[in-house]
């Protein structure tokens, strides 16, 4: 009853819908006229023809020859009769069937699909809504990030202008608030004051507008916003309370990292004076050992938090065997991580083959990754279909990364790693797909837009890939829970919590912590003192916080077991 009331209203109040009923009752009339003159004229020429019939039979044959129904059970015997009949039939054809169903469509029906959405898509929040997070662009990001909100039990919305998007965001289930992104009302109703974030993942003039427009409502919300171009980073960052991310430069360089030799650490994550690392094994000793083999934590003061295989985060299990496509996550401090560095790789640093590193594509991405190589004197070339679209084309093959005499110009057979950066999710499967078929013992880095392409993406043949979608929404959430870290994935978390009471004098063996919830202990922090790895035999002091690692699924069994 409240949703047809408000499509009323809408009729009602709307100027531009009651104009348009207007034109429809105007329509209505004149066709009403006309088969009113109609119904007259056949009286006249059936008395003219000598026959005789009821005011309801005049309309019945006028609206069964107008509607082409045309029953035949009354007809005219004179020429002037049948030529009515021509003209009858005519005109009900044109205002009938062709302009009464497009008035209607065009001045009632649509417009009442659109009351009906409209009333289906809020233009406010409630008062009384605290702590939420306003989303102002509907991409793979924000998706992403809307996922980790619903974990960690956050409200938000995502808002529009767009009617029809913002019935496509409601059809899929999201929270929506149909308003003008760039209007100060927008975000009073929105409650933007009290609000825990604002996120804005547009183009750059976008966020830039959204951001000024935020701060006429409130000033100190904390805005994240991302930045395509570096003269963006300073326009954005006008106020002290706005977190500027640029995240294709970011997933650029953290693709090319990955195809450094295991020389330097590759250090991901802080948590205070704990440091996150990834170790590939492929530049290490360790391809065939077990966990148990190595012994990591004994020889380096490092924890294997997790291990890297196939897009997928493995919780790590002493009989787990390293292969030579996975990536260790080890947790340590900065020193123990720096001397592991040193101890583990194997790479043979003094020489490069030429050249070392394929770019196939060059946006954002793929420019931000040559930037980074040759930061680092390696060696690279970019596959890109532009022309005169860089600086120095000695390093760049202009054609398309698809053709293999494009790819062999390039290097394709002497490379030892490709970085696959196109935008197109599809257009990256295929590469890596052919580019596995060509070498088969190449080391082939790819980019995912979506997250639901990266199973397939490793499947295709990528050993690693890497979503800005992914670690857009970790590297916000994380100004949302700096206390709960997400550094790789759904699957694997860095948090902090209160040591519980139960834990008092006793040490990690004696309450079995990572038997009982797969959940690895970082770090013991009290006052001052920070003790990173801690002995399994070390006894927990009183008060103080812990610091550990796991899955989602793993955090909560811990609070479960110890914390309730």
């Amino acid at each position: 009853m409240k949703l047809f009331m408000v499509q009323i209203l809408f009729f009602v109040r709307n100027k531009e819908a009651k104009k348009n009923v207007l034109l429809l009752a105007k329509f209505l009339i004149f066709l009403a006229a006309i088969i009113t003159l109609y119904s007259t004229v056949f009286h006249l020429l059936m008395v003219y023809e000598g026959k005789n019939y009821s005011l309801i039979t005049g309309f019945y044959w006028t609206l069964t020859v107008m509607s082409t129904l045309g029953f035949g059970d009354i007809t005219f015997s004179t020429d002037l009769g049948l030529l009515f009949t021509l003209l009858v039939l005519l005109s009900g054809v044109v205002l009938m069937l062709i302009m009464l169903p497009f008035t209607f469509i065009q001045f009632f029906y649509a417009p009442w699909l659109e009351a009906q959405s409209q009333a289906r898509t809020p233009r406010s929040l409630p008062k009384t809504t605290r702590n939420h997070v306003i989303l102002t662009s509907y991409d793979p990001l924000s998706r992403n990030l809307v996922k980790k909100l619903r974990k960690h039990d956050y409200q938000y919305c995502f808002v529009t202008s767009d009617q029809h998007q913002a019935m496509e965001i409601y059809d899929a289930g999201y929270h929506i608030v149909l308003s003008e992104v760039d209007a100060p009302d927008t975000y009073t109703k929105l409650r933007a004051e009290q609000a825990a974030l604002i996120v804005a993942t547009g183009d750059d003039l976008t966020n830039t507008n959204i951001s000024f427009t935020v701060r006429e409502v409130c000033e100190t919300t904390p805005i994240a916003s991302s930045a395509d171009k570096e003269h963006s980073l300073d326009i954005l960052n006008f106020s002290v309370n706005t977190h500027v991310f640029p995240f294709m430069k970011m997933l650029g360089i953290t693709m090319a990292e990955k195809t450094l030799p295991f020389t330097e650490p590759h250090i991901t994550g802080r948590f205070e004076q704990l440091c996150v690392a990834e170790v590939p094994i492929r530049d290490t000793a360790l391809t065939n050992q077990t966990l148990a083999q190595a012994n990591l934590r004994q020889k380096l003061n490092i924890t294997v938090i997790g291990i890297w295989e196939k897009g997928k985060v493995l919780q790590p299990t002493a009989a787990h065997l390293l292969e030579k496509t996975n990536i260790l996550i080890i947790a340590g401090s900065e020193e123990a991580i720096t001397e592991a560095n040193r101890l583990l790789s194997t790479a043979d640093v003094t020489h490069f083959p030429e050249p070392t590193v394929l770019i196939l594509g060059g946006g954002r991405v793929g420019e931000a990754a040559a930037d980074f190589l040759n930061e680092k004197a390696i060696p690279y070339i970019v596959i890109e279909k532009r022309k005169g679209a860089f600086k120095n084309d000695n390093f760049h093959v202009y054609g398309d990364a698809a053709d293999i005499e494009v790819l062999k110009e390039a290097g394709i057979n002497q490379a030892s790693s490709v970085l696959i950066t196109t935008h197109d999710d599809a257009m990256n499967m295929y590469l890596a797909f052919y580019c596995r078929q060509l070498r088969p013992d190449i080391q082939i880095i790819c980019r995912a837009t979506e997250e639901r392409t990266i199973p397939k993406l490793h499947r295709a043949g990528a050993d690693l890939v890497d979503s800005s979608a992914v670690m857009g929404a970790s590297t916000i959430m994380n100004i949302l829970q700096p206390a709960d870290v997400s550094f790789f994935s759904e699957e694997m978390n860095v948090f902090e919590v209160p040591t519980p009471e139960g834990f008092y004098g006793k040490s990690l063996t004696d309450l079995e912590v990572r038997k009982r919830t797969n959940c690895s202990l970082l770090a013991i922090k009290k006052g001052e003192s920070f003790i990173t790895n801690p002995n399994p035999e070390t006894a927990f002091p009183k008060g103080g916080k812990l610091i550990l690692a796991g899955s989602p699924e793993s955090e909560k069994l811990f609070r479960q077991e110890f914390m309730e």
